[in-house]
């Protein structure tokens, strides 16, 4: 079985458990196969915490949920040194916290201060961690899931712009359409009745192997010029709006950084190799433009005002900027 067999079939593991966030499962997939970190903005009950649990229930992963809260302190994610006394002699000891897992559960991110935000952001672009002067790498197969709710806003922190560019993919999750609200009812009736009945579930997990094989196929996928001076155009776009189209420099104060370029070059990469194609079109750069734009443009006040969103932003930039 191909690498692309083992991640479809992952891909289905996954969706048997979660209905009606088909699009939230593939872009938790081409995160991890981009070797990225998410943020996923969604109200409370969309599933977000079981898509996570369900991917590590099916790769051989360790998972670590961490509940963001006001008084966390980057020692309680990180690790620390701790005093251990045996024999007579003392020593320091370094005590892993909870970010050396394969996959982290951010809850809530958006409400803990900024040291910690600071900790965690910095674990996902070094990947690795100092404390007491020695580096501690993390796991070959390290992601970050981290989640906000857009509604509450009290008691929370801002994630800052800058830093929020560290995230590979920004996902909204909305809410399921109605036909699958009935199919979540009876799957969570399923569940409960399996749990009654103490039901084992033994199913074979993925080995991070296969991940490893998968990203080392998308490596390979082609981007011909012309798509990659798509790509280019698109993030050019966002930096000199006035050259494409007045209205759009009036909505834009910031333009995507390069790591924006580089990002939509490895998730059009990713989602090409789901469709089972080695080589990119302009279609799958348009699939996932969304994702890799959303939270690294800063949008005016006159944008703001009009209340017009990111995503009203891409979708004009995508209309006006010609494909190569």
């Amino acid at each position: 079985m191909s690498a692309r067999d083992d991640v479809l079939r992952l891909k289905g593991q996954m969706g048997e458990s979660i209905v009606g966030q088909e699009k939230m499962i593939e872009r938790l997939l081409l995160g991890l196969l981009a070797d990225g970190h998410l943020l996923v903005e969604g109200l409370p009950g969309l599933a977000k915490t079981r898509a996570i649990k369900s991917l590590a229930r099916h790769l051989d992963a360790k998972l670590s949920r961490i509940q963001f809260t006001p008084d966390l302190l980057p020692a309680d994610i990180t690790g620390s040194e701790i005093y251990f006394s045996e024999g007579g002699k003392g020593e320091f000891r370094f005590q892993a916290g909870p970010l050396f897992a394969n996959l982290i559960l951010a809850d809530e991110v958006n409400r803990s201060p900024a040291k910690v935000q600071a900790a965690l952001l910095e674990a996902m672009e070094e990947r690795q961690i100092t404390v007491g002067g020695t580096t501690h790498a993390l796991p070959p197969l390290f992601l970050v899931m981290a989640t906000q709710n857009p509604i509450e806003q009290e008691g929370t922190y801002a994630l800052p712009e800058a830093q929020m560019d560290r995230f590979l993919m920004h996902v909204n999750v909305g809410y399921p359409e109605a036909s699958a609200e009935s199919q979540i009812v009876q799957l969570a009736r399923a569940e409960e009745a399996a749990a009654a009945h103490g039901a084992a579930q033994g199913e074979a997990r993925l080995s991070q192997d296969s991940i490893f094989t998968a990203r080392a196929e998308i490596h390979a996928v082609q981007v011909s010029e012309a798509v990659e001076q798509y790509v280019v155009a698109l993030v050019q776009a966002t930096r000199e709006p006035a050259s494409i189209d007045p209205e759009l420099a009036q909505w834009i104060q910031v333009g995507v950084s390069p790591r924006g370029s580089i990002g939509l070059d490895k998730v059009s990469r990713a989602f090409a190799w789901l469709q089972g194609r080695d080589y990119v079109t302009p279609e799958d750069v348009q699939a996932v433009v969304h994702e890799v734009f959303r939270h690294r443009l800063i949008l005016s006040y006159e944008a703001h005002a009009a209340r017009i969103d990111a995503d009203a932003v891409i979708d004009r930039l995508v209309q006006k900027v010609a494909v190569a």
